[in-house]
């Protein structure tokens, strides 16, 4: 039996074990997955142990943590700098958030003017990939976190030259007037607990065509609520942490799915997060 495992910390309620324990099932390969909660003056320890296994993957706090264990990173890890799968086999290291994110857009391009809310974390790959599309990104964040938007918007433009990328604080955001066709939001505002809160005013989603929130607990959240009422398309990030789980198992075994049962997959994740709330 090959087996599997996500390291972070702290780990909390996580959906990933029942989504690759549905992956295993739907490749036919007998594999077993568990979430091991590693505290950081643990990290180093635990990792012969770790290696032991056929492949993990890794969230906050690690993803940076681990690449220096690392033999070779993937050019999706070399990326970002940060790694979310570790093929254990061949020391590989990868991160599958991008491809997950772009199988969950449903088909719609990634272009005209994006608006990525938040410019951290997965906040980057968002910004990069909306880049790499084509696309004109704007970068809306807390007036704190300025500096780093426009460290990432210098970066941006090392990694795709003649990208337009450009940092407006939330404030700023309200009185413009450009129209987005994305509106992606990479902030925890409006996860459960906080259900009720949005990362932008409804002055702004009136400027929305397509709005992707990363956050899957809970599966509707109120800016999707929001959008949608005003006419937007919208996608929760359900969809996104299948797809990057799906990917993961590619690499470890070169297992392929079809898109109809990645679909219902998607359901039923949305549907246990529901009950389990």
């Amino acid at each position: 039996m090959k087996r599997f495992a996500l390291i972070g910390y702290p780990l909390g309620h996580t959906m990933s074990p029942p989504i690759h324990k549905k992956l295993f099932a739907l490749s036919g390969v007998k594999g077993s997955y568990e979430a091991v909660a590693i505290e950081p003056e643990r990290f180093e320890e635990a990792l012969p142990q770790l290696m032991q296994l056929d492949g993990f993957n890794i969230t906050i706090p690690y993803k940076q943590k681990i690449i220096p264990h690392c033999k070779k990173l993937h050019e999706t890890a070399a990326r970002y700098g940060a790694v979310n799968v570790l093929d254990c086999r061949t020391g590989i290291g990868y991160n599958t958030d991008c491809v997950g994110f772009l199988q969950s857009l449903q088909g719609i391009g990634l272009e005209g003017e994006v608006l990525v809310c938040g410019a951290g974390g997965v906040g980057r790959m968002f910004a990069v990939e909306a880049a790499l599309h084509g696309a004109a990104v704007t970068l809306a964040v807390r007036e704190g976190s300025v500096s780093g938007a426009q460290e990432l918007a210098r970066e941006i433009g090392e990694k795709v030259p003649g990208a337009a990328v450009r940092v407006l604080t939330y404030p700023q955001l309200e009185k413009e007037d450009t129209r987005y066709r994305w509106l992606i939001n990479a902030t925890p505002v409006g996860m459960f607990p906080n259900c009720d809160a949005m990362v932008v005013s409804q002055k702004v989603l009136e400027r929305v065509e397509n709005i992707f929130d990363a956050i899957y607990n809970p599966v509707r959240t109120r800016l999707m609520q929001e959008g949608e009422r005003l006419g937007c398309r919208v996608i929760g990030g359900m969809g996104m942490l299948v797809w990057q789980a799906a990917q993961a198992h590619t690499h470890w075994y070169g297992a392929q799915f079809k898109r109809e049962d990645m679909d219902r997959l998607i359901e039923e994740m949305e549907r246990m997060m529901e009950e389990n709330r």
